[in-house]
C-alpha cells in the first residue's frame, strides 16, 4: 500500500509530499492541472526511464520517493533473491541528476531499473483507458482464471517439474548428439583401439628393448672386451687374480707384527674376495654372450611397431600411447553402451513427464470448473456497468505441449451486443468497454487474491451518471480488500472516496507550479459542486454535492 509520495523538482512541481491511507482515494483537478504529472512522478520512482528534461530546475537534481507498506504482499523471498533488506515499510527513491543520469534505491540500497520494474509489478498496478492491452494477453487471461481456480500451488509444482523436464531433455539431446558424433568416428576409433589391444604395450618396454638392441648390435665388441678382461684377471703369471694372491700372502706374514699390517692384510683379503666375485660374473657373462639373429629380428620388429604407433599418434613415449589407448577405450565403450544410457535418460524423462501430465490435468480441471463462475461474475458486473448484453466465451483445450503454466490453450472471446458474434477483446470491444471490462476483472481478482495498490486513471471517461455510480460502487467494494486510488472527473465517483485529494496549479512570482492537497469535508463539498456546475457554483450544486457525499 502506498503510504506517502514525495516529489522534488519534477516537471511543474517544486516540492510536494502527500500521505495516503487505505480504502478509496480520489484525485481530482482541472484539465491541465497536473494529474498526469503525478502519475509520471510515480512511474519514475517505480522504474520508468527519464532524462534531465523532467527537471523543473535543471541546475538541481530531481528526487521522487515513495513509501509503501508491504507486509501483506509476501515479498520476503523476492527481497532475498535480489539481495535487498526487507522492511515492512519500504522506501523507494529515484534521483535524476542534472546530467541526465539516474539512480534508484530501495531502503537506501542502490538497485537497477530491472529490479525496480520487477518490484513495481508486485506493488502498484496503474490502469488508464489506454492501458487495457493486457486484457488480450493470454498470460493475463490465464492469471485471472488461475486466481479464481486457486491454482497457484499446483502451477508452482508444475513449474518445478517443467524445469526438471527441460533439463533432462537437454541432457538427452546432448547424449544423442554425442552418440551421433561418436558413431561417425566409431569404426576408425575401433580400428585404432584394436591396434593397441594387439600391441599389448608395457610400461618401460621401449627402454628395455632399446637396451637389448644396443647390446646385440655391439655383440662382437662386448665379447672381445669380456675375454680380454678375463685374460687380464686370471692369467697364471701376471693376472690380477694371481697378483692379489701374492700380495695377500706377503701381508699375511707380517700381519701379527702390528695392528696397521693386520688391517692392510684384512683389506687386501676383502679386495681379493670382491675381485674373485667379479671374475666369476665376467666368466658367466662371457659364456652367455652370443649372437642371436632371431632375437635381434624380434626386437627390431617390436620397436618398429612402437615407433610406428608413436609417429601415427604424434607422441614420443609408451606412456602417452597408453593414455591414447585408454581414451579410445572410452570412446568405443561410449558407443557400445550409449543405447543403455539413452534408454535410462528417456525413462527419467517419461517419469517426470507422467507427473507433469498429472499436475497439468489437475490445473486444467480446476480452470474448467472456474470458467462458469468467472463468466457469470464478469457478465453480472458488466450489466451493472451498462453493458447488459456483454457475453464471454471462454474455452480451454488441453494440448500435448508443455507451456510455462500447464498444457492448456485458452480461447477468451467477447461479444458486446445481443446476437453479436464472439471475437478477440481487442478487436470487438471499444476503449470504454475495455476499461469497464478491466474494472470488472480487477474487481473479481480483488475478491480472490491480495492485489497490489491499483490506480485508475480516468477510466470512467464517456460513461453516464448511472454507470458512474456503479463504477464508484465497484471501486468502493474493491477498496475494502486493497488500496484503490482513482483519478476522476466525475462527481459521483469523487463522492465515494474515503479521502479526496485535489491537484491544482498556482502562479508565484510569475512561475507556475503544480500542487496536491488533501481536502477537508467542506473543501470536498465545494470541489464536487464545482465538478457538477463549473466555476460558478450554485446553491443547488452545493446541495447536490452534500447529497452525494452523504
Amino acid at each position: 500500500m502506498l503510504t506517502q509520495l514525495s516529489i522534488q523538482n519534477y516537471a511543474l512541481i517544486n516540492q510536494l509530499s502527500i500521505d495516503f491511507t487505505k480504502g478509496l482515494s480520489i484525485i481530482t483537478g482541472e484539465t491541465g492541472a497536473g494529474k498526469s504529472i503525478l502519475l509520471g512522478a510515480l512511474g519514475l520512482v517505480l522504474g520508468n526511464r527519464a532524462d534531465s528534461s523532467t527537471l523543473k530546475d535543471t541546475s538541481k537534481k530531481c528526487v521522487v520517493e515513495a513509501q509503501l507498506a508491504i507486509t501483506n504482499y509476501n515479498l520476503q523471498t523476492f527481497f532475498n533473491k535480489v539481495d535487498l533488506d526487507y522492511e515492512a515499510n519500504t522506501i523507494i527513491r529515484r534521483e535524476i541528476l542534472p546530467s541526465g543520469k539516474s539512480r534508484a534505491f530501495v531502503n537506501d540500497t542502490p538497485v537497477t531499473l530491472s529490479v525496480l520494474n520487477e518490484l513495481k509489478s508486485k506493488l502498484i498496478d496503474v490502469h488508464s483507458q489506454h492501458q487495457t492491452s493486457e486484457l488480450s494477453d493470454s498470460n493475463f487471461q490465464f492469471s485471472v482464471l488461475d486466481t479464481l481456480a486457486k491454482n497457484q500451488t499446483k502451477i508452482a509444482s508444475y513449474k518445478r517439474g517443467l524445469v526438471q523436464y527441460n533439463t533432462l531433455q537437454k541432457e538427452l539431446l546432448s547424449l544423442l548428439q554425442s552418440q551421433k558424433e561418436a558413431n561417425q568416428q566409431y569404426d576408425y576409433n575401433l580400428h585404432l583401439f584394436n591396434e593397441f589391444e594387439e600391441a599389448k604395450l608395457q610400461i618401460d618396454e621401449q627402454q628395455v628393448l632399446e637396451e637389448k638392441l644396443d647390446k646385440l648390435n655391439n655383440i662382437e665388441d662386448i665379447k672381445l672386451n669380456l675375454s680380454e678382461s678375463l685374460q687380464i684377471a686370471v692369467n697364471d703369471e701376471v693376472g690380477v687374480q694371481s697378483l692379489l694372491n701374492s700380495i695377500e700372502f706377503s701381508l699375511s706374514k707380517i700381519a701379527d707384527f702390528s695392528k696397521e699390517y693386520k688391517e692392510l692384510s684384512e683389506r687386501i683379503s676383502s679386495v681379493k674376495i670382491e675381485f674373485d666375485d667379479i671374475v666369476s660374473e665376467l666368466e658367466s657373462a662371457n659364456e652367455n654372450v652370443e649372437f642371436n639373429p632371431n632375437e635381434l629380428e624380434k626386437i627390431n620388429d617390436r620397436l618398429q611397431l612402437i615407433y610406428n604407433l608413436q609417429k601415427k599418434h604424434a607422441v614420443s613415449s609408451v606412456e602417452e600411447l597408453q593414455a591414447i589407448h585408454a581414451t579410445l577405450s572410452d570412446k568405443v565403450g561410449q558407443v557400445e553402451s550409449a543405447e543403455e544410457t539413452i534408454n535410462k535418460k528417456q525413462e527419467e524423462i517419461n517419469s517426470v513427464a507422467k507427473k507433469l501430465d498429472e499436475v497439468a490435468t489437475m490445473i486444467s480441471t480446476s480452470r474448467n470448473k472456474s470458467v462458469p463462475k468467472l463468466t457469470k461474475e464478469l457478465e453480472v458486473l458488466l450489466a451493472d456497468l451498462g453493458m447488459e448484453n456483454a457475453r464471454f466465451s471462454i474455452k480451454i483445450k488441453e494440448t500435448a505441449n508443455y507451456f510455462s503454466n500447464g498444457k492448456d490453450e485458452l480461447e477468451f472471446l467477447f461479444s458486446a451486443n445481443k446476437g453479436g458474434s464472439f471475437g478477440e477483446l481487442k478487436k470487438v470491444a471499444s476503449g470504454g468497454e475495455l476499461s469497464r471490462i478491466m474494472l470488472s476483472v480487477k474487481k473479481v481478482l480483488s475478491q480472490n487474491s491480495k492485489l497490489p495498490t491499483i490506480i485508475f486513471d480516468e477510466i470512467d471517461t464517456g460513461v453516464s451518471g448511472e454507470v458512474s455510480n456503479k463504477i464508484a460502487t465497484i471501486m468502493q467494494q474493491m477498496s475494502q480488500n486493497m488500496q484503490v486510488i482513482t483519478i476522476t472527473h466525475l462527481p459521483q465517483i469523487a463522492a465515494k472516496g474515503t479521502q479526496h485529494y485535489k491537484v491544482y496549479k498556482e502562479e508565484i512570482n510569475g512561475v507556475t507550479t503544480t500542487n496536491l492537497k488533501q481536502l477537508s469535508l467542506d473543501e470536498r463539498i465545494v470541489e464536487i459542486a464545482e465538478m457538477l456546475s463549473g466555476k460558478d457554483i450554485s446553491d443547488s450544486a452545493l446541495t447536490h454535492a452534500k447529497e452525494l457525499l452523504n
